[in-house]
């Protein structure tokens, strides 16, 4: 886990953060002393929705108060129940003449302060009612016999239909009933690949590298099952799917779902997975439901609706809003209506806004490659070598690039954005694909390997050593067809050094970069050069390998390691540049098999 904060304590913090998240809406007012968030403009002629819980969930649920969502919210202390007085505070400040909903989720804390509360409030002569939300399935039936499922992200749906219901002027029962029957629809689950650290705290529990929990709780609570070895992505999915979704299950299977219901997905970051993987989650968790479960959501949102910190962990919930409607007085399209019902707060940031006027399959969405067409080579100006020969090199050098590539990697972590390494292993496996394949040197062309390179590093490497290559490599390809006839009248050697010079001269359009500057140009112009001078191709390779090694002694003029605060002096070597280094082992790779 990690254990670095931008705030090493708790003192002061939470009352600091809703400052903070007030501040992005003029409409919201802070009661400081109380913790609580409110609308200032909350209309009393609606019920007003009242959650809240510990802090730490952020943006659960300072963060959610606004236009047809939360009329306020309390909070608590991390990961702690705020207390009755608070809550009875965030009552008052929203008063309503149809009366006030308190949602929360299933933890003791909150259901005996927010109840006392209600009871408190219903005493004054204010009508109030509780719901309380509870749809983890981990625990089970048996084990959750006393307390019920515990409440994980799957409350903050049930708060936003609420809250549309409740700003089309729906009443304190109504608003009840159907947040009752939507929340009985609804099964979640959570996983983490570690638990939490609140700041000031020293935590225990960590999870070893092979470790994964499952059915862990929002508070760093441990897992229902710690799985050893980790599950692949694929696997713990499938796991998380049959844990919510099998109805033989006696102990799990808390909701139905009857072929051609219409379901809605929410995934909650914990707060400490990137938007990359969770994107990649999202995507296998609906591959999987399609199927395994003949299941497509209307409806799919994810982020950080709820979290718990800075956990690597996450929550999925899927709901049937079919069974709902069918325990309510809303239809489906109602419901739906509610989820696209737009508001001001953290829910559009987070979740996004849908609203779909007909209901699309993935596979509309995900356009599929275009046919992929061969170009033809014109025998008149392509160049032939030994096609054995030229097999062999390619494969060679493909192999020295793949082979450096954990230095290369390392290297471009300390001086630049740590793509480098693997920049250059993609084009040089997509290139070892095409040998294997067939669909290059089997015929001993070296324009349709040129043309193929531009192909892999158009389609498959970015960066800007990408970028870089794409351009030679063009250049390259182009200046060997238009001199083809060099070969004959001067030899082989000569078209290659014309042709390295025009590739470099074209790419100096683009970059300033230079010998010197310590960047693959490095490598390139000293061979381009010596190539061009009518030396041998060993000579030539021997030019790129001392200025490949020079970079090690050169300050960055180039690119992000610019930005970095290692610059080189004359008594300190640097690693060498990786792009540098990666062009010159691949053209050693060429001359071994050469």
């Amino acid at each position: 886990m990690s254990k670095r904060h931008l705030f090493p304590s708790l003192d002061g913090l939470v009352p600091k953060a809703l400052r903070g998240i007030v501040a992005s809406n003029p409409r919201l007012n802070l009661d400081e002393a109380n913790k609580v968030v409110y609308d200032s403009e909350a209309p009393r002629s609606n019920v007003s929705i009242v959650s809240g819980g510990g802090s730490g969930h952020e943006p659960a649920w300072a963060g959610y108060v606004g236009t047809n969502l939360l009329a306020a919210a309390v909070m608590g202390d991390v990961f702690a129940s705020p207390s009755t007085k608070q809550i009875l505070a965030a009552v008052e400040s929203v008063p309503s003449d149809k009366g006030t909903l308190l949602v929360i989720t299933n933890y003791t804390g909150d259901c005996l302060h927010f109840g006392l509360a209600a009871e408190k409030t219903k005493a004054k002569g204010n009508p109030c009612k509780m719901l309380i939300c509870g749809d983890d399935v981990s625990i089970g039936k048996k084990g959750g016999s006393l307390v019920g499922r515990r409440g994980l992200a799957g409350q903050i749906g049930v708060l936003k239909v609420l809250g549309a219901a409740a700003a089309q002027g729906a009443t304190l029962d109504e608003l009840y009933d159907f947040g009752s029957a939507f929340a009985n629809s609804i099964v979640s689950i959570s996983a983490t690949l570690d638990h939490c650290h609140v700041p000031g705290r020293t935590e225990h529990g960590a999870l070893a590298e092979d470790e994964l929990e499952l059915g862990t709780g929002p508070h760093n609570e441990p897992g229902y099952w710690k799985l050893s070895p980790a599950p692949s992505a694929e696997g713990l999915v499938q796991q998380i799917l049959k844990y919510c979704l099998d109805e033989t299950d006696p102990e799990r299977s808390y909701v139905k779902f009857n072929p051609g219901d219409e379901t809605v997905l929410l995934i909650s970051n914990f707060g400490g997975i990137s938007n990359l993987e969770l994107g990649g989650l999202v995507d296998e968790i609906l591959q999987q439901l399609l199927k395994d479960w003949n299941m497509e959501p209307v409806r799919v949102y994810s982020g950080c609706l709820e979290t718990s910190l800075n956990a690597p962990a996450f929550s999925v919930s899927v709901i049937n809003i079919t069974a709902a409607a069918a325990n309510s007085t809303y239809t489906v399209d109602q419901i739906k209506g509610f989820f696209d019902t737009r508001t001001d707060t953290a829910w559009e940031a987070v979740a996004g806004y849908q609203s779909y006027p007909r209901r699309r399959k993935r596979s509309e969405q995900v356009v599929p490659p275009p046919k992929e067409i061969r170009r033809t080579v014109d025998d008149s100006t392509d160049l032939k070598i030994d096609p054995s020969l030229l097999e062999s090199m390619i494969e060679s050098a493909c192999n020295a690039v793949s082979a450096a590539e954990p230095d290369l990697t390392k290297w471009d972590t300390v001086m630049g954005d740590g793509d480098c390494g693997l920049t250059l292993q993609t084009g040089a496996n997509a290139l070892v694909d095409a040998l294997k394949t067939k669909k290059v040197a089997s015929n001993g062309s070296v324009i349709e390997v040129l043309n193929e390179l531009e192909d892999i590093v158009e389609g498959k490497m970015g960066g800007t050593l990408g970028g870089i290559l794409g351009i030679f490599f063009v250049a390259l390809r182009t200046a060997l067809q238009e001199n083809i006839g060099l070969a004959k009248e001067v030899g082989v050697p000569a078209l290659w050094g014309k042709a390295l010079s025009t590739a470099i001269s074209h790419l100096r359009q683009y970059t300033p970069a230079k010998v010197g500057d310590r960047t693959v140009m490095d490598t390139l112009i000293p061979f381009a050069m010596a190539m061009e001078e009518g030396r041998s191709f060993e000579q030539s390779v021997a030019a790129a390998v001392k200025g490949s090694e020079g970079t090690k002694k050169l300050k960055p003029k180039l690119g992000r390691a610019t930005y970095v605060g290692v610059g080189a002096d004359n008594n300190k070597e640097l690693p060498p540049d990786p792009g540098a280094w990666g062009a010159m082992v691949g053209l050693q790779g060429l001359l071994s098999a050469f």
